[in-house]
């Protein structure tokens, strides 16, 4: 019997779409960017079943002890799920959410009712398929709470009642609640929420954008943290949360930049989360010092040290080094090696190749085994 996570070695969950994924994407959808990009066929599912076999395959291979699906079968690491949910719309307008240098594809999530997990979400049965492939433990991810509101104008909540914000992060607390009861009972015991907007609520621009909204960045911080804390609250003991933390990845660009300083006590203290999984590749991350008010116990940082921005491999030593200089604020013990983020958070993908994806793998697998003995050590 495997351990469970947390694992010294793991990734984030997203990998580059192979060209048969590209090409029945091509075939299934009239080519818009719009909404119509997000639903499925048959002759669409057929290939991507295959290639989520074929993905798992790889990461066994390599020896990681957690699969992911690669988020093959999403267009988008968020909107995919948001759109699912009961009371979210995704819209397609003029513009979209601008990253340095490039704007991603201009679709926009709206509230146009009370939002609920439904029964039927889609990821439900994505995770399934995803247990049913592989030997080790099947590992999805969702975008957190904090997406459901960080993301959405306030001009697109429609519901009336969602004009007490907090009425809204009540509602967003019981459909997250919901979601991690249905894939517990689902099969899934390693479910990671991507609740990246505490890392933007670390950069100075997007602190003062919520401020011109009438929004203090600070409270926001506590009301994500709090939402998060509640939704995961009740799991069963056998589940383990972790949470991911970024500051964009489009293509290889990025959104923001601040140091984790304004979030880490709300995020280490207040979630409740079990891992978290922290974009340290850049210095748009800051230092490593916000370490330091991790709990002492099981809980556990993968600091994201290997970028999956480019194809350029990291050199163990250099990693080492930074684990180093990381266990000077955490305990070795609760620390492990992840990349920074996704390599394909959205089907466009991050500007490596496949084979560059494998080795950045089979990095954080060797320097796994040669700092702390193994990946479940």
């Amino acid at each position: 019997m495997l351990r469970r996570a947390p694992y010294r070695a793991d990734h984030v969950g997203s990998l580059l779409r192979p060209p048969a994924i590209h090409e029945a994407r091509k075939h299934c959808f009239s080519g818009s960017v719009g909404s119509d990009r997000f639903g499925t066929s048959d002759q669409l599912r057929e290939a991507e079943d295959i290639a989520i076999a074929e993905v798992v395959k790889m990461q066994e291979s390599i020896g990681l002890l957690a699969t992911t699906d690669g988020e093959y079968r999403r267009w988008f690491w968020h909107f995919d799920f948001m759109g699912a949910l009961s009371g979210i719309e995704l819209v397609e307008r003029n513009e979209g959410v601008q990253f340095h240098g490039i704007q991603i594809p201009p679709i926009h999530p709206t509230i146009t009712g009370r939002i609920n997990f439904p029964d039927n979400h889609p990821m439900l049965d994505h995770f399934r398929y995803l247990a049913s492939v592989t030997n080790v433990q099947p590992k999805m991810s969702i975008p957190g709470p904090s997406c459901c509101h960080f993301r959405i104008a306030k001009a697109d909540i429609a519901p009336p009642e969602y004009a007490d914000v907090e009425v809204l992060f009540s509602d967003l607390t019981k459909t997250y609640s919901k979601a991690v009861r249905e894939f517990y009972k689902a099969g899934c015991r390693y479910l990671q929420m991507d609740d990246i907007f505490f890392a933007y609520l670390c950069d100075p621009n997007q602190r003062e954008q919520k401020k011109a909204e009438g929004l203090d960045p600070d409270w926001l911080i506590t009301q994500y943290a709090k939402m998060m804390h509640d939704a995961i609250e009740d799991r069963p003991e056998d589940m383990v949360i972790a949470m991911h933390l970024c500051r964009g990845n489009f293509r290889s660009t990025w959104a923001v930049e601040g140091a984790y300083d304004p979030a880490a006590d709300a995020v280490f203290n207040q979630t409740g989360v079990d891992v978290y999984f922290m974009e340290y590749d850049s210095e748009r991350a800051g230092s490593l010092h916000p370490l330091r008010l991790l709990p002492k116990g099981s809980k556990r940082v993968m600091p994201g040290f290997i970028t999956t921005k480019d194809g350029r491999l990291e050199s163990i030593d250099t990693i080492e080094s930074r684990i180093e200089e990381a266990s000077k604020f955490v305990d070795i013990d609760q620390l492990g090696i992840a990349p920074q983020c996704g390599f394909a958070s959205t089907e466009e993908g991050n500007s490596l190749s496949e084979d560059q994806q494998k080795r950045k793998l089979e990095l954080i697998v060797s320097i796994a085994e040669k700092v702390w003995g193994g990946i479940d050590a």
